[in-house]
């Protein structure tokens, strides 16, 4: 096993995916902490979408999962900071979740057991609307003295640079980053470009190579591939 910090992991999903993809993630990560010591939090499509739809209170549903897992994991590992590893969207759940400020009505006050933040390909800077809900949320809440006591280390991949130019991947990429950021002919992880997953007070850090999402056949940042150029910050 790696000389990696042993402390206990809670994995949070990202925006529209759920926890059965992330299983593979959770098995590579074993060989850096004990699987025991690693949850991923139980969420579905449901918690994201809503039923009726309301994607707006999506925030809310999913940090009520994380509350709970990360309640789960502090009750058997009472000594221990856990570490929240955050992918996509769910990044921004999981710091409005860490604020301890009211968000829509919930607040949570349970960041005195959680030492740290590490996101995979999170944007923190975008110009989608309900993503927006919660990055201008945290532009507001988000001071200096927040990084005294948890870290945040931001991970995004460089792996394709969007152009109209070139292929069809490259055109996707294009018209993904640009959704974000109002500019595609830019770096990113083939759905969210580089410059919005910086993050001012946090770790940026930015690998090769990596692909966004957690599907079968890709290298993204829960294969070993993708883990092996982040796993140093855990």
């Amino acid at each position: 096993m790696s000389q990696t910090s042993q402390n206990p992991v809670v994995i949070l999903p990202g925006v529209l995916f759920w926890d059965n993809l992330y299983a593979g993630m959770k098995k590579v990560l074993a060989a850096y902490v004990p699987e025991e010591k690693i949850a991923v939090v139980p969420v579905n499509i449901l918690d994201w979408i809503g039923f009726p739809p309301s994607p707006e209170q999506s925030t809310n549903r999913v940090m009520a999962a994380l509350d709970r897992t990360v309640a789960s994991v502090q009750q058997r590992y009472p000594d221990e900071k856990i570490t929240i590893v955050a992918h996509s969207g769910g990044g921004t759940v999981a710091l409005v979740y860490l604020l301890e400020r009211p968000f829509q009505g919930d607040v949570y006050k349970r960041s005195s057991s959680v030492g740290k933040l590490i996101t995979l390909g999170t944007p923190f800077q975008t110009t989608e609307y309900y993503a927006r809900i919660k990055t201008d949320f945290i532009r507001k809440h988000l001071s200096p003295g927040f990084f005294d006591r948890c870290k945040i280390v931001s991970v995004v991949s460089d792996r394709y640079t969007g152009s109209l130019e070139k292929g069809i991947v490259e055109r996707m990429c294009y018209m993904f980053y640009k959704n974000v950021s109002e500019q595609g002919n830019i770096a990113g992880d083939g759905i969210v470009p580089v410059k919005s997953c910086f993050l001012k007070g946090a770790k940026n850090v930015t690998i090769s190579g990596i692909e966004h999402l957690p599907t079968p056949h890709t290298t993204w940042y829960g294969t070993k591939e993708g883990i092996e150029q982040w796993v140093q910050w855990l």
